[in-house]
């Protein structure tokens, strides 16, 4: 009998290219695994409540507070991919100048609408936006997206004029326009890490995912979704 797929969740930032990198997997180890993603916030309240998993990857720090409450093994981080914060509007619609701190802050003040996830992304922008003295102006113009409803798909109903969400979450969503990163002066480079759940029940299998994942190998499917190896 064949043993058992290993199960992976993820927060939805890196849907896209554990999809591929799983895929790839599957064909060179003969192993099967099955990938799910969903919210951050709710892939990691699922982990806590001691839901069967055996690899799990979300931002660092994520990966590092469930460490500390024993719900990943000890030692098993492993960093994967980095992910910087891009900027879109619908498609067909003008386009802000982004080059600078500055231009930013003018096309947030100049949006009738602006949304951002929940995610580690939209945590440093309102931490930004809060730094600059606009949080208050521009929060009534904020649109909160639905736990795993993508930013884009935002901006491409017209619900929301500008969108900002890690790069690899806006590409190839149709209906909209990736206009730029943010220039390197504000940039925020979130760092994605896979680690063991306590519950696994092949922790050598799922190291070695986690090793192929971290591997040269994996490198063209990260550049492919926007992404670097970490």
């Amino acid at each position: 009998m064949p043993p058992s797929p290993l199960k992976l969740i993820s927060s939805m930032a890196t849907r896209e290219v554990l999809g591929e990198m799983v895929s790839h997997y599957q064909r060179a180890a003969a192993r099967s695994v099955t990938a799910e993603a969903a919210g951050g916030v709710d892939v990691a309240k699922r982990v806590q409540t001691g839901e069967a998993v055996d690899v799990v990857v979300l931002a660092s720090n994520a990966i590092d507070k469930l460490i500390a409450e024993k719900k990943l093994l000890a030692g098993s981080r492993v960093d994967l991919v980095k992910s910087g914060i891009a900027i879109a509007v619908r498609a067909c619609s003008p386009t802000p100048a982004i080059g600078s701190e500055e231009a930013v802050k003018e096309a947030v003040l100049a949006a009738r609408s602006l949304s951002y996830s929940t995610g580690p992304s939209g945590i440093y922008l309102e931490e930004m936006f809060q730094r600059w003295g606009i949080l208050e102006d521009i929060r009534s113009r904020i649109v909160v997206p639905p736990p795993g409803v993508p930013v884009g798909s935002l901006v491409a109903s017209g619900a929301a004029e500008l969108g900002f969400q890690q790069l690899s979450e806006l590409l190839n969503l149709p209906g909209i326009e990736v206009i730029g990163p943010l220039p390197p002066e504000i940039q925020s480079i979130t760092i994605f890490s896979g680690a063991i759940a306590v519950g696994c029940g092949d922790q050598e299998a799922a190291r070695a995912l986690l090793d192929y994942m971290a591997s040269p190998a994996s490198l063209g499917s990260k550049r492919r979704h926007g992404m670097e190896a970490a």
